[in-house]
């Protein structure tokens, strides 16, 4: 347990930004879903713990305003909110909500 107070030794040397380059958080970059945990209950009713993963794909999108593509890692979800408000749209509200940063 006592490995979680260690500071990891690329998160002394990057900034934020470079830092999460480095992770491989399972957390949609639009809609903000996460890994969710629950049980696992078998016909005896006896339960054992598990994960639930968030549908997750990285993808890439094209922002005609900034006349560039841009990597995101969104779940079907997001991609949905994507078609239906547009790129610039979600990504807008996506960094008002803090769930998307711009990477370096």
């Amino acid at each position: 347990m006592f490995f979680r107070k260690i500071i990891p030794y690329f998160a002394i040397r990057f900034s934020i930004q470079e830092f999460k380059l480095f992770t491989m958080s399972r957390i949609c970059e639009i809609t903000g879903k996460k890994v969710m945990s629950g049980n696992n209950v078998s016909h005896s009713h006896a339960k054992s713990r598990r994960k639930f993963y968030p549908n997750l794909h990285t993808k890439k999108f094209f922002i005609p305003e900034e006349d560039r593509f841009i990597t995101l890692k969104v779940s079907a979800n997001g991609m949905r909110t994507i078609a239906k408000k547009g790129i610039s749209n979600a990504l807008r509200d996506a960094k008002a909500k803090g769930f998307y940063s711009p990477t370096v």
